[in-house]
C-alpha cells in the first residue's frame, strides 16, 4: 500500500510539471527551460548520492537514448495534436505493454486481478483520446486514416513503455535508486537544452526570462516524481508500477478543467471511473 501511495503521488507531480509546460506557449522552450531546471537540481544530487553499480550503466545508458527520443517525440506530438488527445494515448498505451514484456524480461506475472487493473487503467487513459473521432475520413488535416499526431502519440507510448521496463530493470541493479535517478537526468538533460541553443538560441534566450521559474520548479517536480517511480520498481511489479504512474493522467484533466477552463465532460468522467477501479484491483490482488 505505501508503494501505491507513493506512486500516486508521483502521478500528481508528474501531471503538474505536465502542466507547467503546457503553460508556456513555445513548447520548445518549455522543455528546454523544464531540463536546465532537473539539470540543476541533479547536479547538486550526485555528489552527494551513491554512484549506480557497474551493472546498471549500460541500463542507464540505453534509458538516456530512450528518454531523449520520447521528449523529441513528446514535443513533436504536441505540435500537431491537442495535448487532451496525444497525452492519454502516449501514456495510456504503456501500463498494457509493460505488463507484456515484463513477463519475459523480469520474470514477473500479474494475477487476474491484477491483470484487470491494468487493462482497466489503460483503457480508462486512451478512452480519453477521442480516437474514434481521429478515425473519421476526413478528420484531421482532410486525410484519411490516422492523423500524424496519433502516430506520434503511440509511438512516444512504445518509447514510455521501452524506458519503464529498461529503467525497472537497471534500477535493480544499480544498488542506488537516488544515484541512478540522478544520474539519468543528469545526461538527459544536456541534450535537448544544448539542441536548443545551437539551432534556436535566440528564440530560447528571448523567452528564458519568463521561464527560469518553471525551469527551477518542473525541475524538483520531475526528479522527484521520477526517483519515486524508480525507487517503486525496486518493491513492486513494473507492470503494476507503470499502470499507477499513469493514473496522473486524470490529475491532468482535472487540472485542466480548474486552472486552463477545458470542458471534463462525460467521457472524462467514466475515465476517471477507470483508472480508479484499476487502482483498487492492482492493490487487492
Amino acid at each position: 500500500m505505501a508503494v501505491s501511495a507513493a506512486v500516486l503521488g508521483s502521478a500528481v507531480l508528474h501531471a503538474s510539471w505536465n502542466a507547467l509546460v503546457k503553460g508556456v506557449k513555445d513548447h520548445l522552450v518549455g522543455f528546454v527551460a523544464l531540463n536546465l531546471g532537473a539539470g540543476a537540481v541533479c547536479m547538486l544530487v550526485v555528489p552527494f548520492a551513491t554512484a549506480p553499480a557497474r551493472r546498471a550503466w549500460p541500463y542507464l545508458a540505453v534509458s538516456v537514448v530512450i528518454h531523449v527520443g520520447y521528449q523529441a517525440l513528446l514535443l513533436q506530438s504536441y505540435r500537431v495534436g491537442d495535448l487532451n488527445q496525444v497525452y492519454p494515448i502516449a501514456r495510456g498505451t504503456a501500463p498494457l505493454l509493460v505488463a507484456l514484456l515484463a513477463v519475459p524480461l523480469a520474470d514477473e506475472r500479474l494475477g487476474a486481478i491484477q491483470l484487470a487493473g491494468v487493462a482497466a487503467i489503460g483503457g480508462g487513459l486512451i478512452s480519453l483520446a477521442h480516437v474514434r473521432d481521429w478515425l473519421r475520413p476526413g478528420a484531421a488535416s482532410g486525410l484519411r486514416g490516422p492523423p500524424p499526431a496519433l502516430a506520434f502519440a503511440f509511438a512516444t507510448g512504445l518509447l514510455i513503455t521501452a524506458y519503464s521496463v529498461i529503467d525497472g530493470l537497471g534500477v535493480r541493479r544499480a544498488e542506488s535508486t537516488l544515484g541512478y535517478a540522478a544520474w539519468l537526468v543528469l545526461i538527459e538533460s544536456v541534450t535537448i537544452p544544448s539542441f536548443a541553443l545551437l539551432r534556436e538560441r535566440a528564440r530560447v534566450r528571448q523567452a528564458w526570462r519568463s521561464t527560469w521559474r518553471l525551469a527551477a520548479l518542473g525541475g524538483v517536480l520531475s526528479v522527484t516524481a521520477y526517483a519515486i517511480v524508480l525507487w517503486a520498481q525496486t518493491r513492486g511489479a513494473l507492470a503494476a508500477v507503470t499502470a499507477l504512474r499513469e493514473t496522473g493522467v486524470i490529475v491532468a484533466a482535472i487540472i485542466g478543467t480548474v486552472v486552463f477552463h477545458e470542458h471534463f465532460g462525460r467521457r472524462r468522467l467514466v475515465a476517471a471511473v477507470l483508472v480508479a477501479a484499476g487502482v483498487v484491483l492492482l492493490n487487492i490482488g
